[in-house]
């Protein structure tokens, strides 16, 4: 089971630490033994209270979109800990970005401001490729590495009104299958890691009812997939995403993994 997973000596990074799925993640990861730096692109305030709940998270504030960050993410944790080992591309940009009520007056694409347009392609899709670029040189020279790309359901990169959301993601998915190939061979792995459903996060509008947000996932619904992916358990399994809503963690990992594990793309779930 993944609860017997120690991470005792790795380097962890988690973008978008500060709230939702980015919190649960760093928090798992330090609470099974891991250094981890949690980045955030702007609210030192969140991220230092996540800080508070583990004594081995490292706030950096960070935006994945600028070059010159991630390299001067992957040089701190270098210089602090002498190596990297995992890397969580959690850090995204929703449509709320393009209308607050973006749930029930959906925007045709002709209708979307370009200046919002570029602004999720910059941190779902340039921020990625930004991060992994920046640390793949250290885990390569190690021999080992975890990439984890948090993606979404293949229904969101579909779904009418979500542009450039849905396109945001199925182009990480396209990151991911072709990083997994340019990485074959070197011990570094690329997955991708998807809720699985609806989950309550802060690209959840404010206006949705109540009722509607009282069944939304949980953020924590990441944590064990999380931690067989980003372990040595998951060694050699690479190009491939998981289902979080499908992991049942009473079962032994490698079937837990076989039952949540999907081929990445856009093929109807």
């Amino acid at each position: 089971m993944t609860e017997d997973v120690s991470f005792k000596d790795k380097v962890a990074i988690v973008t978008g630490a500060g709230r939702g799925l980015g919190r649960a993640m760093a928090l798992a990861l330090a609470r099974a033994g891991a250094h981890v730096i949690g980045l955030a692109a702007r609210d030192r305030t969140e991220l230092d209270a996540v800080a508070r709940e583990a004594d081995n998270i490292v706030p950096m504030i960070a935006d994945v979109s600028r070059e010159d960050d991630c390299d001067r993410v992957i040089l701190a944790a270098m210089q602090r800990f002498g190596r990297l080992d995992i890397l969580v591309n959690n850090a995204g940009r929703g449509m709320k970005f393009v209308s607050e009520d973006f749930m029930t007056n959906p925007s045709r694409f002709w209708e979307v401001d370009p200046h919002a347009w570029r602004l999720v392609i910059d941190t779902n899709v340039n921020g990625p490729f930004l991060m992994a670029r920046a640390a793949v040189p250290a885990m390569i020279a190690s021999g080992w590495g975890r990439i984890i790309n948090v993606s979404v359901s293949n229904g969101t990169m579909r779904r009418r009104g979500f542009s450039p959301y849905g396109p945001s993601k199925a182009a990480l998915e396209s990151e991911t299958v072709i990083w997994a190939q340019d990485l074959a061979g070197t011990g570094v792995t690329v997955n991708a890691l998807l809720p699985g459903g609806p989950t309550l996060t802060g690209m959840v509008p404010d206006s949705l009812p109540a009722e509607r947000r009282a069944q939304l996932l949980r953020p924590e619904i990441m944590v064990p997939p999380l931690l067989w992916l980003a372990s040595e358990k998951s060694n050699g399994v690479t190009g491939m995403r998981f289902n979080a809503a499908k992991w049942r963690a009473v079962i032994p990992d490698g079937d837990a993994a076989a039952g949540a594990r999907e081929s990445p793309g856009w093929n109807a779930d």
